[in-house]
C-alpha cells in the first residue's frame, strides 16, 4: 500500500463531500458515531459545514488520512473545552473506510492527533467508543487507559442500545501545572 498522507482539512465543497461520504458510509455499516441509519446526504453535510467552520475558527482540528487523492479516514481533536481545561483536547469522529480498514490509517491519524495536540499544548487526550464493536482494542494498543464503561449510553445506528467506554491519554509525563 502506498504511504497515507495526513493533513489538517480546510472548509471546501470537495472536502466536505468526501467527509460526508466517509460518515454516512460508516453509520451504513453500524459505526457508533453519533448518527442513526439512514443517514441522509443534507445531515451529514451540515454536520460537517458546521464541523469545518469550528475548525477554522480554530475550535477544533479535523485531520484527513489520503491515499493518492481519495479521502481514506479521518479524526477530529476538539481543543473548544471549557476554560478550566486547556491542558486536554477530545477525540471525535475516529473513521477509517471500510476499504482501507486493517492498514494503520486508523493509527496513523491517532498519532498525527497527538502530535497536533502536543503542537497546541494539549497533553491530556480523552475519546470514547462504543463497548460492542467499537475501536477499544485499537485505543488500548496506543496507549489509551480505560477509565469506565456505562451501560446503555447510546442507540447503535442500525438499532438497539450500547454501553460507551470512555478513554483518557496522557502525552507527556510531566506536562506543567496550570495556575
Amino acid at each position: 500500500m502506498p504511504e497515507i498522507e495526513i493533513k489538517p482539512l480546510s472548509p471546501s465543497p470537495d472536502i466536505r463531500a468526501s467527509l460526508s461520504e466517509i460518515l454516512i458510509e460508516a453509520v451504513a455499516h453500524g459505526g457508533s458515531v453519533s448518527f442513526m441509519h439512514p443517514l441522509h446526504q443534507e445531515v451529514a453535510n451540515a454536520f460537517w459545514e458546521k464541523s469545518l467552520a469550528a475548525a477554522a475558527r480554530g475550535e477544533r482540528i479535523i485531520l484527513g488520512a489520503f491515499d493518492g487523492d481519495q479521502m481514506v479516514g479521518t479524526v477530529t481533536l476538539v481543543l473548544d473545552l471549557a476554560l478550566n481545561q486547556p491542558h486536554r483536547a477530545e477525540i471525535v469522529k475516529m473513521i477509517t473506510r471500510l476499504s482501507h480498514r486493517g492498514r494503520g490509517v486508523a493509527k496513523a491519524l491517532l498519532y498525527a492527533a497527538e502530535r497536533v495536540a502536543i503542537e497546541h499544548g494539549r497533553w491530556l487526550l480523552v475519546l470514547d467508543t462504543a463497548d460492542d464493536e467499537g475501536a477499544s482494542g485499537l485505543y488500548e494498543r496506543v496507549g489509551f487507559k480505560l477509565a469506565g464503561i456505562i451501560p446503555d449510553y447510546a442507540y447503535k445506528p442500525l438499532g438497539g442500545m450500547t454501553g460507551t467506554m470512555f478513554y483518557w491519554k496522557r502525552l507527556q509525563n510531566n506536562a506543567p501545572a496550570q495556575g
